[in-house]
């Protein structure tokens, strides 16, 4: 995007790339339909990032979610907008979008380097380069770093950029996985543990039970979604979250969308305490009177699982998970069972590593930029997309606000007047 806006305005652009082919992480995040946007209200959508609000507005001011459609229209990708709220290419593929996008730069003078690594600058201010043929120095009239974060590190953003930004004097915050999955402490029916201790576990003021999924749960259940859930969580510093959606278990933990929209606020929260607790409502749709009415009721021969099924069509991995959680006295006794349907904790103990994430927290710190993103302490350079300082859930604020990142970035690189304005960039 930074590309496009150069492009635009005149200039002569080199895009280096230490990868071999290009946007191999824009062709994963088509993977699952290239979720480019969201639809919804321009103050909701503003509201995904968090602290971050003041820094990202003035970046989707001028690119937001209306420019991201039409950009995409330009190109020749239709797009619409799902059941959720999120927007799609009509197609649900990336790859006909990066086609015609590099099309389009290609045939404005944008020239593509590929295995080109960047190693940081040179005493004299030029960029240091490592390639095929071997390391060499290149001057430029300004400088646009799109370097990721450290999700995925396969596709190139491995992080690898910190020390050289660091060693400059630039503020980075450390890179911290994000929309990302977590191992649990599991075990609590294993434990046997008496009435109040779990309603003690309800209000988290428990023990914390044994790390991890028992073999046989992982055995049975991994990999199965917990769909039509809802979660609720608050955490220590008074930050609350409610919301239904679906997620899944994993050999660890849970990962999943609705995992993913609370990653900060658990992330955060186990960085203060070593901990966080979530609670699961596993029928939403059914009144606590209601769930506790049918655990209450005579069941006769029938096996529990067999009653649950039948009364309130409770089974597979939701009953797995209460099996996994409450002890065997815990299930037969009928109050503590319905209380444990609507509210059931579960304690999460470490996020997966960033290399797994589906994004990255941290990175440069948005005080250390200009209005342009332009860092202070190096002039005629400007950074953008995912290595700064922000995070977003998944829904298409990702990818909408590193597009706007990129435009703002590229409209500041092509204003920017160095010594050489006839330099590349």
């Amino acid at each position: 995007m930074a590309a496009q806006q150069l492009a635009a305005a005149g200039r002569q652009v080199h895009v280096y790339d230490a990868m071999p082919s290009v946007g191999r992480k824009f062709l994963l995040a088509g993977r699952g339909g290239l979720n480019l946007t969201h639809s919804e209200p321009a103050d909701v959508f503003l509201s995904r990032y968090g602290a971050r609000v003041p820094w990202v507005a003035s970046w989707l001011a001028h690119f937001g979610a209306d420019q991201v459609r039409a950009w995409a229209q330009a190109l020749g990708i239709d797009t619409f907008v799902g059941t959720s709220g999120r927007v799609f290419p009509a197609e649900m593929k990336a790859a006909p979008l990066l086609r015609a996008w590099l099309a389009r730069l290609r045939a404005a003078g944008v020239q593509f380097h590929m295995r080109q690594r960047w190693h940081g600058w040179a005493a004299d201010g030029t960029l240091l380069f490592q390639g095929p043929a071997g390391a060499y120095r290149l001057a430029a009239g300004a400088t646009v770093l799109a370097l990721g974060g450290a999700s995925w590190p396969q596709l190139g953003s491995d992080g690898a950029w910190v020390e050289a930004l660091s060693a400059d004097g630039t503020r980075v915050q450390p890179l911290a996985p994000a929309n990302c999955g977590f191992d649990v402490v599991g075990g609590q029916g294993a434990r046997g543990e008496s009435r109040r201790e779990f309603l003690k576990e309800l209000i988290g003021q428990g023990e914390k039970a044994p790390s991890g999924w028992t073999p046989h749960f992982v055995e049975r259940h991994a990999g199965a979604a917990l769909k039509s859930v809802a979660m609720r969580f608050a955490d220590a510093a008074g930050a609350s979250f409610s919301r239904r959606g679906e997620f899944v278990v994993t050999a660890t933990g849970v990962e999943g969308s609705l995992i993913y929209a609370v990653s900060a606020l658990v992330r955060e929260e186990i960085a203060r305490n070593h901990s966080a607790t979530v609670h699961l409502d596993l029928l939403p749709d059914h009144s606590a009177q209601r769930v506790l009415a049918e655990t209450a009721h005579p069941r006769g021969a029938r096996s529990l699982s067999s009653h649950l099924k039948s009364r309130l069509g409770l089974g597979g991995v939701k009953m797995g998970l209460l099996h996994e959680l409450l002890s065997k006295e815990q299930m037969a006794d009928s109050a503590f069972l319905a209380a444990a349907i609507k509210e059931l904790p579960l304690v999460l103990c470490a996020a997966r590593p960033v290399a797994e994430a589906i994004s990255t927290a941290g990175g440069v710190a948005l005080e250390d930029l200009n209005e342009h993103l332009m860092l202070l302490r190096r002039p005629g350079v400007f950074c953008c997309g995912e290595m700064l300082d922000w995070e977003a859930p998944t829904g298409g604020y990702l990818l909408t606000a590193c597009l706007a990142s990129g435009w703002l970035a590229g409209e500041g690189a092509a204003a920017w007047r160095s010594d050489d304005g006839n330099a590349p960039i």
